[in-house]
């Protein structure tokens, strides 16, 4: 584990290559597991207010799970996260023609609309932060839907932090991220 102000990070982060494979995946991120994206408690207010500009992006399915459900629930650890579609995918995402996953968050940011990407925890993935009592967790996620992404990743040569560079440092901010490549490049030297 690696140290950088009150985070501590998993060298898995540095090791681990990744490139999100999409044509090879679909999003499936988006749609399997069993619980919504985290939410940070800023970004619940975010998700209420930009609401109405998002919604014509959704499905109907999505549409009545957030109505039902709200913007956002509280996980079985009391921590929120993006509503789910029957249990299944998280309720803002939408499908192009040919099946992919698609976040409508991001489409209607990507349109103008609004000036939110998307959960910074989706941004962030593979990598997922857990927070700690004093500190914060950066962890690499292992999934075997991504299976893809790390052999993309391996053939493009992109280790996990440099593929979630932007979401790294909107998390975490320039001065962290510059940080973590001294500490890389102290390890290759090493």
């Amino acid at each position: 584990m690696i140290q950088i102000g009150k985070t501590l990070i998993s060298e898995a982060i540095i090791d681990t290559e990744f490139t999100c494979n999409l044509s090879a995946c679909k999003g499936e991120c988006c749609v399997a597991g069993d619980a919504g994206a985290p939410l940070e408690e800023k970004e619940l207010e975010i998700l209420e207010d930009i609401y109405p500009k998002v919604k014509p992006y959704l499905r109907e399915e999505g549409i009545a799970s957030i109505e039902a459900q709200g913007k956002y629930v509280m996980s079985d650890f009391d921590e929120p996260e993006t509503p789910l579609v029957n249990g299944a995918e998280c309720a803002y995402v939408t499908f192009s023609k040919d099946g992919m996953a698609l976040c409508g968050i991001e489409k209607a940011y990507r349109d103008g609309k609004i000036d939110f990407k998307k959960p910074v925890s989706c941004e962030l993935y593979p990598i997922r932060v857990q927070k700690l009592s004093e500190l914060e967790a950066v962890n690499y996620d292992k999934w075997s839907i991504c299976d893809a992404a790390c052999s993309l990743g391996q053939e493009l040569e992109v280790p996990v932090y440099k593929f979630t560079k932007n979401a790294l440092i909107r998390k975490f901010g320039q001065d962290w991220y510059e940080a973590l490549e001294k500490v890389v490049t102290k390890l290759e030297n090493e």
